[in-house]
């Protein structure tokens, strides 16, 4: 089931929430996080039954190992082989659905007997409720977890805002909240904030981000078909996906959250403006910032960190980001998408060594991090290293820029320059993939509002602040949310579009990690 679709919008949730709020309301709090239980588990059910089995047969199993974790470390026991045998099993677990088929098909390359194996269909959400069980239990064998009921570890993995698509939540950013029962209510200000939040976010991912990917499809399905993509066209290929992931996970991320807020729950903020970011360490704290909590605390920090001299530190850094990559799926695309990135913040912190924090112009920092940031798109959107190979040559390579006709025979001396570098005259746009034109306007457009308009958490600044995000952090805005007609009307007319636009394959991009 998803978020933007009709079934969810007025059938689903309406009926979650009278439950919910009436349970609440006669003060059955039990009841209450129980019905949220069975309503997550029949949101995930609906789109394959047979995997709530493994869903719910993985929670039973993580349950009890977090149990004995835990009253081990009460005990002072050693953690090391249950922690382990629970880690393993996790692991065990999303290899076989995840990474099984890309391994074998790989070694079926150098065998001259090949292994038969058939595609398996991937659990939805199973990258993000398995980094989840194994920081419980890490957390556990550490002795930081207090005692805790089956019913809330359930609710804190299953809460269908954040089950299929992150942010990926931390036992203690959620679970305690279960126990303040005046919070777990739908109040006024509970439901006009959240149903703000999931309407904004509504809005980026059907009319913006859903715009967009149009003129990101025409581009990486043209080069997986076999054609050769001018300049232009590359470059407006990479630029449209790079603002179609902005939108489409932002706009996921204000629903999570908007979602959570009408139960009385807050979610931890998983995005803040990274295209706003001065480098790409800034970036990696303001792009899914609770994957890259989770890589620092459980990945980085325990392979080392930066506690063994820089050299490791840099290793650390892309093992931390291969694996990473990795973790978004099964295939070399990732693999090189998290080696840029260590490699990115590996030259990042050497300029931080080698020259502290001398400034540079704050605009030319943001355009050089947006630069990087939109090259490692390109293969974690293509299909394969080949689609990543033809791009990467259609937007680096002097033969793939192609002047307008027009040009050339207006300034006929111009023509002499094309012949020796190598250039082309068959137009910009010259395979007629999309409509390009109408395509750069609205790339122009998305850009502005990505780099010049507040976010949501500026917006909301006021009334709201998402957990795990200090409140000084968040600026306010003069855009700022207020429980208003003005706002009312604003927020009734984006509803109004979104659900004009809505079609039954409009997926989140995150939903298939």
């Amino acid at each position: 089931m998803l978020f933007d679709s009709y079934i969810f919008i007025f059938v689903f949730l309406p009926v979650c929430l009278l439950l919910y709020g009436l349970l609440t309301q006669y003060k059955q709090y039990g009841y209450a996080l129980s019905w949220l239980v069975l309503a997550s588990l029949f949101f995930y059910g609906w789109w394959n039954p047979p995997y709530l089995i493994l869903l719910l047969t993985s929670i039973a199993v993580n349950f009890v190992i977090g149990q004995s974790l835990r009253q081990r470390a009460k005990q002072n026991k050693s953690n090391t082989v249950p922690l382990v045998f629970g880690v393993s099993l996790n692991l065990l677990f999303i290899g076989y659905f995840k990474y099984a088929y890309f391994f074998v098909s790989n070694l079926n390359q150098f065998t001259a007997q090949p292994i038969p194996f058939d595609p398996i269909i991937l659990p939805l959400g199973i990258s993000f409720f398995t980094f989840q069980k194994i920081a419980f239990l890490v957390d556990a064998s550490r002795g930081e977890i207090k005692d805790f009921r089956f019913i809330d570890y359930c609710l804190f993995v299953t809460f269908f805002p954040q089950l299929i698509a992150g942010p990926i939540v931390q036992h203690k950013q959620i679970i305690p909240q279960f126990a303040f029962k005046d919070k777990l209510k739908i109040s006024s200000d509970n439901f006009s904030i959240g149903l703000t939040l999931f309407l904004l976010g509504l809005f980026k991912k059907i009319a913006l981000a859903d715009s967009i990917a149009v003129y990101a499809n025409a581009a990486f399905n043209g080069a997986a078909a076999g054609i050769n993509l001018s300049f232009w066209e590359a470059w407006l290929g990479a630029l449209a996906y790079a603002l179609q992931l902005y939108f489409d996970f932002s706009g996921y991320s204000d629903m999570a959250i908007g979602l959570a807020f009408l139960f009385g729950i807050k979610l931890p903020l998983n995005f803040y403006s990274p295209y706003k970011a001065k480098s790409i360490i800034d970036f990696w704290h303001r792009w899914h910032m609770t994957l890259s909590s989770f890589l620092r605390d459980y990945l980085y920090i325990p392979l080392g960190g930066n506690r063994k001299g820089p050299v490791r530190r840099y290793v650390n850094l892309i093992i931390t980001m291969l694996l990473g990559g990795l973790w978004h799926g099964a295939n070399w695309t990732f693999v090189l998408w998290g080696m840029l990135h260590g490699l990115y913040l590996t030259i990042n912190h050497g300029w931080r060594w080698l020259f502290g924090q001398r400034q540079i112009s704050p605009l030319c920092c943001q355009l050089v991090t947006f630069f990087a940031v939109v090259v490692a798109w390109v293969p974690f959107r293509a299909d394969n290293i080949q689609v990543t190979q033809s791009m990467l040559t259609s937007m680096f390579s002097l033969q793939s820029i192609s002047l307008p006709k027009s040009v050339l025979t207006q300034f006929s001396a111009l023509q002499e320059y094309v012949t020796i570098l190598g250039l082309q005259g068959k137009g910009m746009f010259y395979n007629g993939l999309a409509n390009w034109h109408y395509g750069l306007l609205w790339i122009i457009g998305l850009l502005g509002c990505a780099w010049l308009m507040p976010n949501t958490s500026q917006i909301m600044n006021q009334h709201f602040v998402p957990e795990g995000i200090a409140p000084e952090r968040v600026s306010a805005s003069r855009l700022s949310w207020q429980p208003s007609k003005r706002w009312a009307l604003l927020l009734a007319m984006m509803a109004l579009i979104s659900i004009m636009l809505i079609s039954e394959e409009s997926e989140f991009l995150y939903f298939q990690f």
